[in-house]
């Protein structure tokens, strides 16, 4: 049988399929796979930011395939939740009263929704290294006083339009990123904020990017 024709205008065979194309899911799993990889110490950091460039702008995916075939062969989700022994939780309730910060950093497992009852105890909640198995996070806010502080990375949204303000004020500094591309995560805020602030910002540069002039991150396809 002859060949047929690409929507390229290429003519293929039975030898050479037509490649397959990558969607943005195929990309974000295979950018998960890739960070998680850097943090345990198979990447270094300059091995990470060329193959993140590439899987960013993949296209197919035997571009994406090249960029783990040297990995072990977990997805970025079932690899990360398996080394934190740890699973995907609908709902984290977080209640203190005049204690010590809270404070979720490092490789923490992302629940599908979050409560706040806390009264007078900062809460920090970094997603800088956070596996990220969805798209979207609620956060059910009653909080009073001290500091409300989110740390993002390119990709991830937060939407305060949702949050009460009482003599709170307000910071945000979004991460740069892709405007083409879409959010890995959507983090809603709703309820209620009295006193305080409202923090969402970027990482802060290390003092090797700061001689540098370097960003804490790149922005997404540069």
């Amino acid at each position: 049988m002859p060949g047929e024709i690409s929507p390229t205008g290429k003519q293929t065979g039975p030898a050479s399929p037509p490649e397959l194309r990558a969607s943005h899911a195929d990309r974000d799993r295979v950018v998960d796979v890739l960070r998680i990889a850097a943090g345990d110490g198979l990447l270094t950091a300059d091995e990470l930011d060329e193959r993140l460039e590439v899987a960013l702008s993949a296209r197919t995916l035997s571009e994406l395939a090249t960029l783990t075939a040297d990995l072990p062969p977990v997805s970025a989700s079932v690899g990360a939740l398996g080394a934190l022994g740890a699973e995907v939780k609908d709902v984290v309730r977080i209640e203190q009263v005049h204690s010590g910060a809270v404070e979720r950093a490092g490789r923490w497992v992302v629940p599908r929704r979050m409560e706040l009852a806390v009264t007078y105890c900062a809460v920090t909640l970094d997603f800088t290294d956070a596996v990220i198995t969805h798209d979207t996070l609620r956060i059910d806010v009653a909080m009073t006083g001290k500091a409300l502080t989110l740390i993002t990375r390119p990709g991830i949204v937060v939407d305060t339009d949702g949050l009460h303000l009482v003599h709170t004020k307000v910071k945000y500094r979004q991460p740069p990123t892709s405007p083409a591309a879409p959010p890995a995560l959507r983090v809603e805020l709703v309820g209620q904020k009295a006193h305080g602030r409202v923090v969402v910002r970027p990482p802060r540069r290390t003092f090797g990017q700061w001689l540098l002039r370097r960003p804490a991150f790149r922005p997404e396809g540069a």
